[in-house]
């Protein structure tokens, strides 16, 4: 249960920092921080929570990744499920945090909140094709990452950093295209409050991330030398 409540905390706090500085902070008139700055804001979240829970839950915080790491012969699969769920109801409650702040303005307007999306929903107008393609490949590297930044031989204490830098990065390339997702759990909270077309094209980001994090499992498995390392 410990495991569970960390993955919930943590899932809310990717939430909230994450898609909340993009809600909150990148529009703001002159003093925005944009892009770069929301790519930077998730990739914070991660890395503080990485040295915050990663000893209790090994800090998930996304079902893609607890899928990823499973196949990639580190996680005990009767766990799988429930990190889905405390992941999913975690970001869930960081959203409807999220919309309580930023629904106390005055001129406030839901609008996508800060859904991912593709066709005419896509922040640079890119294609169901280009949207899947940039969500399967940006999971896949941030598996890898993972992976190979939490196997044995690798420098220890750095792992946090370097998955919440490789996060920084894919938001960098990504926002673009899909506003980036790379985490199913991530993109249903959002979707949830905000309905219509980001209910409609959720499916899209559950499928590309789960996919490009099975394959980094099976790609890394096979050519790591260890595979027994939980």
């Amino acid at each position: 249960m410990k495991k569970f409540i960390a993955e919930f905390i943590g899932t809310l706090w990717l939430v909230l920092g994450g898609c909340g500085s993009a809600v909150l902070a990148a529009g703001y008139p002159e003093l925005g921080i944009g892009f770069a700055g929301v790519a930077l804001a998730f990739g914070l979240t991660v890395v503080t929570m990485a040295y915050a829970i990663g000893h209790i839950s090994g800090c998930h915080l996304n079902p893609a990744v607890t899928i990823g790491v499973w196949v990639g012969g580190r996680f005990e699969g009767k766990d799988v499920l429930p990190y889905i769920v405390a992941q999913v109801m975690g970001g869930i409650a960081g959203a409807a945090i999220l919309f309580l702040i930023a629904s106390g303005k005055s001129d406030f307007v839901l609008g996508g909140f800060a859904s991912n999306g593709f066709g005419e929903h896509s922040p640079g107008g890119y294609s169901m094709t280009s949207a899947l393609i940039i969500e399967v490949a940006m999971t896949f590297m941030f598996l890898f990452v993972i992976l190979g930044s939490t196997y044995t031989k690798a420098p220890r204490g750095f792992a946090g950093l370097a998955i919440g830098l490789c996060l920084t990065l894919i938001h960098l390339i990504s926002i673009p295209v899909t506003n980036t997702s790379v985490n199913p759990a991530r993109s249903t909270s959002q979707a949830l409050f905000a309905g219509g077309w980001a209910i409609d094209q959720l499916w899209l980001f559950w499928l590309a991330p789960i996919v490009g994090a099975v394959l980094a499992g099976i790609v890394y498995k096979a050519i790591s030398p260890e595979i027994t390392d939980k």
